[in-house]
């Protein structure tokens, strides 16, 4: 007799995901969004990145490094078929966005990865020019209105504000391919995605190492970070310069300092708790 656990049936999560999400909807739909830091839960979210990094340390770290030992072809084709996967989810929340012209693309860019690129091992559509536009329920909920409300950090997640928690809890739950598969194939999309996870890790460890362990105070950091690239991605900026890229280096001007980087966005900090 196997486990009944409500997370992995999605039946518990799916019912009392409502509740929640209102909740925190609620919580967060009168607070605007500002260039500044909302931080009331400092205290709190201090001992869950403690908690965050001491898991990332014993096991996440050592983890990813033994996974970095995989060949480059293989980590590639998971990091790709992770990808594809994640497309019904993003097309989902493009037409909740009313973003038609997103949804088309990312529809595509399915149709051609499934194809043409082996179910999705291979990147077919970017080879092809079509790039995608990921998104998430976070940020149809800034469409939508609704204000990013507190800084969050969240155990094993790591940083968020209150409305991307509610979009985090909401993509889980409503995910189309776990509402269209049975369990068991359901479950194993999940341990692929953590593995593609695990590969971000490796591949982003100079930059993950280097804000978590050598940094005076990398709760701040982090925290700075993620707020600066998620504004960015939606198209608020942010309290710094950025890049055309939208890539925030704290380190560039000494800490709580921002600058632009030269290279691709990058949100280094979230790559090793999988928000």
């Amino acid at each position: 007799m196997g486990l009944n656990i409500p997370f992995i049936s999605g039946h518990w999560v799916r019912k009392s995901v409502v509740v929640v999400a209102a909740g925190l909807v609620t919580a967060c739909a009168g607070a605007p969004d500002a260039g500044g830091i909302n931080d009331p839960f400092e205290p709190t979210n201090r001992k869950i990145h403690g908690f965050n990094k001491g898991v990332d340390s014993a096991l996440v770290g050592p983890a990813s490094k033994g996974y970095g030992i995989v060949p480059t072809p293989v980590k590639r084709a998971v990091g790709n078929l992770a990808d594809t996967l994640d497309l019904p989810g993003d097309i989902a929340n493009n037409l909740l966005q009313f973003r038609l012209a997103d949804a088309g693309e990312n529809t595509v860019r399915l149709a051609a990865n499934l194809t043409f690129g082996l179910f999705g091992l291979v990147d077919f559509a970017s080879y092809a020019g079509v790039e995608g536009k990921p998104t998430d329920f976070g940020e149809t909920l800034h469409v939508w209105g609704v204000g990013e409300g507190p800084y969050m950090e969240l155990p094993l997640a790591g940083p968020s504000t209150a409305r991307d928690t509610v979009g985090m809890a909401v993509d889980i739950a409503l995910d189309p391919l776990r509402l269209a598969l049975p369990r068991k194939e359901a479950n194993a999309v999940t341990v692929l995605k953590l593995f593609s996870r695990l590969g971000d890790r490796d591949r982003f460890s100079d930059t993950v190492d280097s804000l978590l362990y050598e940094s005076a105070d990398s709760y701040a950091q982090a925290r700075l970070l993620y707020l600066q690239n998620r504004r960015f991605e939606l198209g608020q900026g942010s309290g710094a310069a950025a890049g055309d890229d939208g890539f925030i280096d704290p380190y560039a001007d000494g800490p709580g300092e921002a600058a632009p980087s030269d290279d691709g966005f990058i949100d280094p900090y979230e790559d090793p708790y999988a928000q």
